[in-house]
């Protein structure tokens, strides 16, 4: 008999989750997803590189010929890299939906323009 109650209370009761994709969740402020570079405010001092404590971050050179390599599937989204970067060239914006089947699609390589 309960589970013939509780048939019923379900079949009255509003749904528990939302119909993603198609309606979402506003999001939360301070949300940490993929990352951005700025080339002409990056100095190639490697502090973000060397502040990440998933190892996620790589910089391709020195000084300000360096370009940045950052892997999304090590990433642990702590913001240490925009954090410790003394020129505010990386940030993490609040788009987060970054899952993909291979792996090579989750390495974000930053090359800075030729001029």
């Amino acid at each position: 008999m309960s589970m013939e109650a509780e048939l019923i209370r379900s079949l009255i009761r509003r749904p528990a989750t939302l119909l993603y994709p198609f309606k979402r969740r506003p999001l939360i402020e301070g949300l940490r997803g993929k990352h951005t570079w700025d080339s002409e405010r990056c100095i190639g001092c490697g502090l973000c590189a060397r502040d990440c404590p998933a190892f996620a971050i790589e910089m391709i050179g020195t000084g300000p010929t360096a370009e940045l390599k950052v892997d999304l599937g090590e990433c642990i989204f702590c913001g240490q890299c925009e954090e410790g970067c003394p020129r505010e060239a990386i940030k993490l914006t609040e788009f987060y939906e970054l899952a993909d089947p291979k792996r090579k699609n989750l390495i974000l390589e930053f090359k800075r323009e030729s001029v």
